[in-house]
């Protein structure tokens, strides 16, 4: 049985953005994903990091993953309208292979850090 291919976009924004417009481009970003015909995932904010060379003069930069079902064609959607954007200073589409990711439980809480899978042995 073969799994059904999906899409993660990271992108980063401006660092220097208040909390309320971060919401807003989250909404702004799945709602152009969802008129483009795409099914929604999950849509994580990361949060402020440090990134490895600046861009665009920026040293931090706000995190935020958009993982996304569809044919493909949304994809080319959604990036030229980041493209667009003077707040996205990075963004990144991979299409990824494997079990679709779990939709968070609790809305704005933030991931756990997944745990590495470690094996038992008996003493």
């Amino acid at each position: 049985m073969t799994q059904q291919p999906y899409y993660e976009t990271m992108y980063i924004l401006r660092p220097d953005i208040p909390e309320e417009e971060v919401e807003s481009h989250l909404t702004k970003y799945r709602d152009i994903l969802v008129e483009a015909g795409a099914d929604v995932l999950d849509n994580q904010m990361r949060g402020k990091r440090r990134l490895a060379y600046p861009i665009a003069k920026h040293k931090e930069g706000i995190y935020v993953q958009l993982s996304h079902n569809g044919d493909g064609q949304q994809v080319a959607v959604l990036e030229k309208v980041m493209r667009l954007s003077e707040d996205v200073i990075r963004y990144l589409t991979v299409k990824q292979e494997g079990p679709l990711p779990a939709p968070r439980v609790v809305p704005g809480s933030e991931p756990a850090a997944p745990q590495p899978e470690t094996a038992e042995t008996s003493a």
